[in-house]
């Protein structure tokens, strides 16, 4: 579901779990398309 877009409050709605901790634990991200979205971090500026 986090795949296709679901939010992980959506994910433990479903589930019925309480925590977002507890659905972290049974929700593999996939790491590899967490790379193509994210921004490169920036660089740090010389003073």
């Amino acid at each position: 579901m986090v795949n296709q877009g679901a939010s992980l409050k959506e994910v433990a709605d479903l589930l019925g779990h309480r925590s977002l901790d507890t659905t972290a634990i049974y929700a593999k991200l996939d790491l590899a398309a967490l790379r193509e979205v994210t921004l490169p971090w920036p660089e740090e500026v010389s003073r």
